[in-house]
């Protein structure tokens, strides 16, 4: 069986195990009534429409 001729330094296997946290950026739609920017399945915070009615008061 192989044997390491070295030790593994802490950078060397931390930011190996590091690499299987890496966070995706989060999805994004676009709100039919005011064409902003906003997370699916959420109310749209610019202008408070979802599922094609007004469903939060936004001054």
């Amino acid at each position: 069986m192989a044997v390491p001729k070295k030790k593994t330094s802490k950078a060397k296997s931390r930011s190996r195990r590091a690499s299987a946290w890496t966070l995706s950026a989060p999805p994004r739609s676009v709100c039919p009534q005011c064409s902003s920017a906003k997370l699916p399945h959420v109310v749209c915070p610019t202008c408070g429409w979802y599922g094609g009615r007004q469903a939060l008061e936004v001054e």
